[in-house]
């Protein structure tokens, strides 16, 4: 564990980057909802275990990441109804160098000047410009049930 890293504090439970429970846990990886967010279905795919390149990931680890994206894109269509789902890994920013992945629901009435990659203007804001804490609770719970099912 790195202590200068944000992942990494929310892995050891110390302070999570989610107000709802984990959707998924798989041997390497987890699935979590980003916050704050303006967003519903800003899902992040997060290593359990501290890398800051993914070629430092393991083959046992992309595999599992390969059917984690597969799950998270199928989750976020099948909740949302999605146009399209949108999955980047950059972990630069200070604090999150951990390797993650955003996988993001982007919805069909999304404005133009929020396409791409000007969707992080959903993520880069603050907590009270976020959804209500207690919605996204709520959808990972959904989430949670929906990965049960299959």
């Amino acid at each position: 564990m790195n202590t200068d890293c944000h992942t990494c504090r929310s892995l050891s439970g110390e302070r999570r980057i989610s107000p709802g429970p984990t959707i998924y846990e798989g041997r390497n990886w987890l699935i979590e909802h980003a916050y704050p967010t303006g967003l519903k279905g800003w899902l992040v795919i997060v290593l359990k275990r501290h890398a800051e390149a993914l070629h430092e990931l393991t083959r046992e680890e992309f595999i599992e990441l390969g059917e984690l994206q597969a799950l998270s894109v199928r989750l976020l269509h099948e909740a949302l109804g999605s146009a399209k789902e949108y999955a980047v890994c950059f972990a630069e920013k200070e604090g999150f160098q951990h390797v993650h992945f955003h996988v993001v629901a982007r919805s069909r009435d999304l404005p133009d000047e929020l396409k791409g990659t000007k969707i992080f203007a959903m993520i880069n804001i603050t907590e009270a410009d976020a959804l209500p804490r207690e919605e996204i609770k709520t959808f990972c719970e959904e989430l949670r049930m929906r990965c049960k099912a299959l």
